[in-house]
């Protein structure tokens, strides 16, 4: 089976393993198995010099000594092949190394094990990686835990200074504080005080930018509904602003909403309801299109 290469940015990633595949390639030449070992031998039996013969116990000796390093090598490969296939189902960490010789790390799920030529082969989103890159085996609670915290950091870190808080950032900042708050406790770990700090702040500062915005919207309302012609003048073209007023109030806050008053309020529900009656009306005058007549089309 061949060892597929992953690609990032258009280059292939080379792992250290593929890295000195050449050189582990000649050693594997240049080494010696127990065949080699048996023809070397016999040949070493064969051109002895017979007056000087090499004794049998030493010829025992060198066999019973390859034969334990034979040993000893099939072990380790064992070890590798089920240290690899209890990986199956984790989430590793690879270190490799691009086209440029600078060193990045491949996350993700080992998927299956490949065992070839004595060596284990992980695969990772149908990428095979040596044994032997295996930089960190991770949890994934872990990771996920550590992902969140890192995420949040980053989107806290691109508000502007607290000072600065205005409107445009308050959806932001409730975002933040939803995410916060949903974490576990494991998840919080991850977070650091002094970032829970800086959190508090910017949703206290956002709390006075909604007032300060609602205050503002809620005056509008008012000066606004009072600048309505009388209910019974109301024609189509004050539709689009009972619509804009209406909505202006459904979006305030509950503490927004009791800034405006209740005459207001009634009122605005009064104009919302001839509103209604304008648009319903303005359907039902619409005359009904006959169909065209065969000999006119």
């Amino acid at each position: 089976m061949a060892i597929m290469a992953p690609v990032k940015d258009g280059q292939i990633v080379e792992t250290q393993s593929q890295t000195s595949l050449k050189n582990q390639t000649t050693s594997e030449k240049n080494g010696m198995d127990k065949d080699a070992f048996l023809q070397l031998l016999v040949a070493q039996m064969q051109y002895q010099d017979p007056l000087e013969p090499t004794s049998n116990t030493e010829y025992i000796a060198q066999y019973a000594q390859f034969s334990q390093v034979e040993q000893i090598q099939n072990m380790a490969a064992s070890t590798d092949l089920a240290r690899a296939s209890s990986l199956v189902g984790e989430h590793v960490y690879i270190k490799t190394t691009n086209s440029h010789g600078s060193t990045d790390y491949k996350f993700g799920k080992v998927d299956y094990v490949v065992y070839e030529n004595g060596k284990a082969y992980l695969s990772i989103e149908e990428s095979l990686y040596s044994l032997e890159d295996l930089n960190t085996v991770v949890d994934k609670a872990y990771q996920d835990a550590y992902d969140k915290a890192y995420d949040f950091n980053i989107r806290l870190n691109k508000l502007p200074a607290v000072p600065g808080v205005d409107m445009t950032d308050v959806k932001e900042i409730d975002e933040l504080e939803e995410i916060y708050n949903g974490m576990n406790d494991y998840e919080k770990s991850f977070v650091a005080e002094d970032t829970v700090k800086i959190l508090n702040k910017y949703i206290e500062k956002a709390k006075e930018v909604r007032q300060a915005y609602e205050k503002y919207v809620a005056g509008d309302i008012t000066t606004r509904v009072a600048e309505l012609p009388d209910l019974e003048e109301i024609t189509e073209e004050n539709l689009e602003e009972i619509r804009s007023l209406a909505k202006l109030y459904e979006d305030l806050s509950e503490d927004g909403k009791s800034q405006v008053a209740t005459e207001i309020v009634e009122k605005l529900n009064k104009y919302v309801e001839k509103a209604d009656a304008l648009e319903k009306g303005t359907e039902e005058e619409k005359p009904e299109e006959k169909p065209k007549d065969d000999e006119n089309v």
